[in-house]
């Protein structure tokens, strides 16, 4: 579509893709990569603007380096808030007259590793905010606004996507954060769900699914995973990088999977295997 104008495509826009959560992290690691793709984005923070804008820059970076105009901006919302979300849709609305790629990224960890017969409602509440009914409206509010684009006159080209960033611990039992593995669990429920409903407008949805991943929220547990990953945790003996899950994104990203939709990518070393 042009900017301002009727829902086109057209060759000299870049494409446009939403990242919650996307200030550091996994979220950075995927916005680069993107970035590298020669898509413009809106990074989602929800605390960090410092990070944020450092992500925006490298980002406008990479597109000098690629002779290539990027446009990377930033936006502060809580995707557990309504308004918030509702705000950065009609963000990236009026800012680039399209969506091409949402990227749900953002989640948050218990601030307490509580053993799960202890824990509180608070932060299970808090928890299904985020990780849960967050990118689900979120989702909800970016579908319909992509239904739009494909089904205005004059569409052409690629359809835009939706890519939902979960973990293994949607189906893999932590009893210290029962409340993190219930959110994980439940949200790996909505690509099914929008794969579905939306496969009639050509809108492909994925989740993929990181394993141990070296970040910010991992590193607390260092030691621990070193350790398991030492003794054959994983066929792949090492740490994930958010560049790991970053390029899994990248491929939905440049069409590389056009007869696939609700399918679960595992970015996880091969943790997921069963092996005797």
């Amino acid at each position: 579509m042009l900017r301002g104008g009727a829902f086109l495509q057209s060759a000299r826009l870049n494409p446009v893709a939403l990242i919650t959560g996307g200030s550091r992290g996994i979220g950075r690691g995927i916005a680069l990569k993107l970035a590298e793709a020669g898509y413009d984005t809106v990074i989602n923070y929800a605390a960090n603007q410092m990070a944020a804008q450092q992500t925006a820059a490298a980002c406008r970076a990479i597109g000098l380096q690629n002779d290539c105009h990027l446009q990377a901006d930033i936006f502060k919302a809580d995707i557990s808030v309504s308004g918030d979300r509702t705000k950065m849709i009609d963000y990236v609305k009026s800012r680039f007259s399209r969506l091409d790629l949402l990227v749900n990224n953002a989640g948050i960890a218990p601030e307490v590793r509580a053993d799960m017969l202890g824990a509180s409602e608070e932060s299970y509440d808090r928890m299904m905010a985020v990780n849960v009914k967050g990118p689900y409206f979120l989702t909800q509010l970016a579908a319909r606004y992509m239904v739009e684009q494909v089904t205005t006159e004059g569409f052409t080209g690629p359809k835009p996507k939706i890519v939902t960033i979960t973990s293994v611990s949607a189906y893999t039992a932590s009893t210290n954060r029962g409340d993190y593995c219930m959110s994980k669990a439940a949200l790996s429920m909505l690509t099914p769900l929008f794969a579905t409903r939306l496969a009639e407008f050509g809108i492909n949805v994925y989740e993929i699914r990181p394993g141990i991943i070296a970040t910010d929220m991992t590193m607390g547990v260092k030691e621990k995973y070193d350790e398991l990953i030492k003794s054959g945790l994983t066929p792949i003996a090492r740490w994930g990088s958010a560049d790991d899950v970053a390029k899994a994104v990248v491929v939905i990203a440049k069409e590389m999977l056009p007869f696939s939709t609700g399918e679960v990518i595992n970015v996880d070393g091969g943790f997921h295997l069963r092996r005797l």
